[in-house]
């Protein structure tokens, strides 16, 4: 359905722009959590005397979130599809910030015993939710104001809050640890970064004053008065081949993502022995390339077509896989650049175009719940799992090419996902047919 011609380029501006700021803070406060995890959680809230179990039982909180991102996807997508994406997208940011905000605030093992991480796992339960819910609501409102032709780039404009995020995130920990003596890094510095995330609730605030609801939303609604069926029920009946195909393809990105920025964080600090604030200084700006690739891709999708860019990603990560990591163990911080930075490029090339593509796969009516399923599944098996699973490998095999292995099989998934997508997007218009 093309976009509406009426809407003035204002609006669409304010909306695109809002939309971009609510993926930003809303990544900023998860991944604050995935460093944390990586540089101190496992020593203040899992102590233990071996130092990859206290990693693994921090890591393993740290998946818990994308444990709940589904079921933050389920509950904002039927919501979303019902009453309309901006209320939910406005929920979802306002309890981000306040669990975020809580875990800069919750006292450590030494002080209140096993309550602090039981505490701390239900809070990023509930940062997982918000998650869920943020990133189809996001998604949609760049997305269903964006001009005719232009839907990739203005699905972009949220893909970029993933390398803003991950850039806020380490600049706050780099800068803490910075001013903090190093012995107070551990006890007050890195909550400084959570305690930032109350500053998301006056976004909340303007996006629900001053942003109206898409209108694509509005016109499907308009439509569908007489419309009973649940879109999760639709979803599930319907179209769930087409969610799990989703999934699928864009699970390499998500392992491959958190790999980089979590998981290598920790290998290299603590098996390599390389310089924290050196790792996190790497990490900024490899994701400040992320900045203009991403919408490059996204724009070049609008031209050539989803299925040729994304494919085009998930094959460089295939082939990068070892070599990555051949470049990482040599402990020399010029080839962890080289290494995490040509990843990052087919990461970007594949997250341009996605957002336009998930939204593209399914019809108005059951757009957010559809979309947001198919991206959260994805995040439970590649992202939320993939830090866990690449410690577990190299305590087992002794060796990083077993990560280059995980990461090989995922995209050789994605592969197989994305064909069945295009043969069926060759066959039907998208989601005009149950699967």
């Amino acid at each position: 359905m093309a976009p509406d011609p009426i809407i003035s380029t204002k609006h669409r501006r304010r909306a695109a722009t809002a939309a971009a700021l609510a993926a930003s803070v809303e990544w900023y406060d998860y991944f604050v959590f995935g460093i944390a995890a990586a540089l101190v959680f496992g020593k203040t809230f899992f102590p233990a005397g071996n130092p990859a179990a206290g990693v693994l039982a921090s890591f393993a909180t740290f998946a818990v979130g994308f444990l709940a991102r589904p079921l933050g996807g389920i509950i904002a997508g039927n919501l979303g599809d019902k009453r309309g994406r901006k209320p939910v997208l406005v929920l979802a940011i306002a309890v981000m910030g306040v669990a975020t905000t809580a875990i800069g605030l919750l006292p450590t093992y030494a002080s209140i015993g096993i309550a602090a991480p039981l505490i701390l796992v239900l809070l990023r339960l509930v940062q997982g939710v918000a998650v869920g819910a943020q990133w189809g609501g996001a998604m949609l409102l760049a997305t269903e104001y964006a001009p005719e032709g232009k839907r990739g780039l203005y699905g972009s404009l949220v893909q970029l809050g993933v390398p803003i995020g991950v850039v806020l995130a380490n600049t706050v920990f780099l800068v803490a640890s910075k001013v903090a003596p190093a012995a107070d890094f551990l006890t007050w510095a890195w909550r400084v970064p959570f305690l930032v995330g109350v500053l998301v609730l006056a976004l909340a605030w303007y996006i629900h004053r001053h942003v109206e609801e898409t209108p694509e939303f509005r016109r499907a609604a308009a439509a569908a008065t007489t419309r009973k069926s649940s879109p999760l029920r639709e979803i599930l009946r319907n179209h769930l081949g087409t969610v799990l195909l989703a999934g699928g393809s864009f699970t390499v990105n998500t392992a491959t993502f958190y790999i980089l920025i979590t998981g290598t964080l920790d290998y290299t600090t603590r098996e390599l022995g390389m310089d924290r604030t050196t790792v996190l200084t790497a990490t900024l700006l490899i994701s400040c390339t992320q900045l203009a690739i991403i919408p490059l891709a996204a724009g070049l999708s609008d031209k050539i077509g989803r299925i040729k860019i994304y494919t085009f990603g998930a094959v460089g990560l295939l082939i990068w896989a070892v070599p990555m990591f051949l470049l990482i163990d040599a402990a020399s911080l010029p080839l962890l650049v080289v290494g995490s930075f040509v990843a990052s490029v087919f990461l970007s090339i594949m997250y341009g175009p996605q957002a336009a593509l998930f939204a593209e796969l399914f019809t108005p009516e059951m757009r957010y719940t559809g979309a947001s399923l198919g991206y959260q599944l994805s995040a439970v098996v590649g992202g939320g799992l993939a830090p866990f699973i690449m410690v577990l490998l190299l305590e087992s095999t002794g060796t990083s090419m077993s990560v280059s292995v995980y990461i090989i099989v995922l995209a050789v998934v994605a592969l197989v996902s994305i064909s069945m997508l295009a043969k069926r997007a060759r066959v039907r218009p998208a989601a005009s047919v149950a699967d």
